[in-house]
Order: structure tokens, then sequence, then C-alpha cells
């Protein structure tokens, strides 16, 4: 007497597979769309008094828009893994892979203190302006992904921390989903449904099977009613004209 679990676990129909894989994919772009919407870095510029100073909140679609951009075309290419089949299905599904793996690098690429100052002057309306000695964004203090950076925007020194580790890796994660998902169309798309079959009409039987119209059945003619001349000449004859001739 044996025990125990079964050799073999139960695998998913391919429509639960197929509707896994979608939900996947609207997942992880959600990820990465929630994750570069947040605040990446406080770009804080002081200035001597009596003006005041300015503290920039950069969000990651500031510093990296690329990922959102490849986010956007993740979801399109759910679109047409949902209208394809076949080879298409898989050529979909790549590029919803390269689509991932693209958003995943933007996000991990590094980001240096010139380039979060840079992005808070262009979000402050500030385009161009920076002192003339060593240009815009320049860093005289700090590194890249560092806190405490500094360098001249407007002639005034602006400091840069860097809070969004933990939206970045939100961002990560959304972008490994859409690999992910564009790893299992590559591989499991074949008997996944199509969407086009369920509205297909279906073939009508053919041969001896296919059903026959009945001819209509012409209506006999209703006999002509006798006319009164002849009416009189039967009476004058001494015959019934009401009488049927065949009875």
């Amino acid at each position: 007497m044996s025990s125990g679990a079964p050799s073999g676990g139960r695998r998913l129909s391919p429509r639960w597979e197929y509707g896994l894989v979608l939900l996947l994919g609207a997942a992880g772009a959600g990820l990465v769309f929630l994750g570069v919407r947040q605040g990446w870095a406080h770009v804080h510029t002081s200035a001597p008094r009596p003006l005041p100073g300015s503290n920039v909140t950069v969000t990651g679609q500031d510093l990296v828009p690329a990922a959102s951009a490849l986010a956007i075309a993740g979801l399109a290419t759910l679109a047409a893994v949902i209208a394809t089949r076949g080879l298409a299905r898989r050529l979909a599904g790549g590029l919803l892979m390269l689509f991932g793996a693209g958003a995943a690098a933007s996000v991990l690429w590094p980001i240096s203190d010139a380039a979060a100052i840079r992005a808070a002057a262009s979000s402050a309306g500030l385009n161009g302006l920076a002192g003339s000695g060593t240009g815009a964004g320049s860093v005289t203090a700090g590194g890249s992904g560092g806190t405490g950076g500094t360098a001249p925007i407007s002639g005034f020194l602006a400091s840069v921390a860097m809070s969004g580790t933990a939206w970045r890796g939100l961002a990560v994660a959304g972008a490994a989903l859409l690999v992910a998902a564009g790893l299992l169309t590559i591989w499991r798309s074949g008997p996944w449904p199509v969407m086009s079959s369920r509205y297909e009409r279906p073939p009508r039987p053919a041969g001896p099977e296919s059903p026959v119209l009945a001819r209509p059945v012409p209506a006999s003619p209703v006999p002509a009613s006798p006319s009164s001349a002849a009416l009189w000449e039967s009476l004058s004859r001494g015959e019934d004209p009401t009488s049927d001739p065949e009875a």
C-alpha cells in the first residue's frame, strides 16, 4: 500500500495560463508606472538671505522617462498577444520580454547628482539657469546616487538626497514581471485560445446531412362558380344545378 502525493501535479489549463500571463504583464506594467511616479530624489537649493531656498522632489519619471515609455509599449504588446496566434504571438512575447528588460535596465542605471539637479531645474522651470563658471548640474561634492552633492543652479549651491530606493525596486519588480510574461508567451502560447475563433461562423454541413428546404406546396385551384346562364339552361332541361355530376 503506497501513500503520499501523486507523482505529477495538476497543470493549469491553457485558458487559465493565458489569463494568468495577461494578468502578469498588466500587473508588471502597473508596477513600473507606480514606481516611476514616486519621488526618487530631493534637491535643496540654498540661497543667501533674504532670498528663499527651494526643495524640489524629483520623480522617477523625471529621471528615467524611458521606463514608463517601455511599460506603455509592453501594454500595447499585450494587446498584440491577445489579437494574434502562432508565430506572431510568439514574436509578440519576444517583444514583451525585450520591453521589460529595457525598463529594468533603465531603472537600474546609476543616477548621478548632476542628473537629479538637471531634472529638478527642468521640473521647476529653470532650464538653462546655471552658474557660468562650472555649467549646469556640475557636482562639487558627493557621488552618484549619494547624498550631500552640491552644484550651482542660478549661482546657488544645491544639495541632492536620493530617497527612492524602494520605489526603484518596485519598478524593477514590475519590469521582471513583464519579462516573465514574455518568456511564458514564447514557451507556452501554442495551445492558448485565440480571440477571433469565438466570432467565426461554423461551416454549414454539406452532403446528405444538410437540411433540405421544403418546397412550398401550390394551393389547389378553386373551382369556378357556374354562370347564371348555365344555371337557367340546367333548370330548363330539368336538371338540378346544385348536384355534383361526379357523385
